[in-house]
């Protein structure tokens, strides 16, 4: 099993399967993004195809980054608040949880008097874009399968970061068109 998983207190739980793995085992999640903010094209044109996911301020999603995501787990890539919301792409995990800096810059627009350096509250991931779908899955042809009715994004549409199954993550890579 997973150390930092085994230290933290997730044993019991809804979420608790995403936080214990054997050695090698893939966790496969969704990670949204506002693409007016950060879109999968700006991700695309960064250096090494590239990012920090910094700025999440919700505990149940600093928690699966922090504590859940490992290097290539598998990410899709979630364009929100627009119409129609959509996974336009896959990444890849390329660093594991760290503390977000931006908690602590005045100037930053995820500033958070709350979080000090010496206790932080606040983590993100690197995440690699892997592939951009040639056929975007949006949320209403999700809604539509039954298979994913029981999928974290529609059940609790309002986490910036959230856990895919293995079963979930291979009915939409179908849908995209990939294999």
């Amino acid at each position: 099993m997973d150390t930092a998983a085994a230290n933290a207190p997730y044993e019991k739980g809804k979420w608790a399967w995403v936080f214990k793995r054997e050695p090698g085992e893939m966790r496969y999640w969704l990670a949204k993004s506002e693409p007016d903010a950060f879109s999968f094209d700006d991700l695309l044109r960064r250096h090494g195809r590239t990012t920090c996911w910094d700025g999440v301020r919700n505990f149940a999603a600093r928690n699966f980054l922090r504590d859940g995501m490992r290097m290539g787990d598998r990410v899709f890539f979630y364009h929100s608040s627009i119409d129609p919301q959509v996974i336009v792409g896959e990444c890849e995990v390329a660093r594991e949880g760290y503390v977000d800096h931006t908690a602590f810059d005045i100037k930053h627009r995820h500033y958070d008097p709350n979080s000090k350096q010496g206790d932080p509250q606040w983590y993100m991931v690197d995440l690699r874009a892997v592939a951009q779908f040639t056929k975007p899955v949006t949320l209403a042809q999700m809604k539509l399968k039954a298979t994913l009715k029981e999928m974290a994004l529609i059940r609790i549409g309002r986490l910036s970061v959230t856990p895919v199954t293995e079963k979930e993550y291979k009915v939409i890579r179908g849908m995209a068109g990939e294999r």
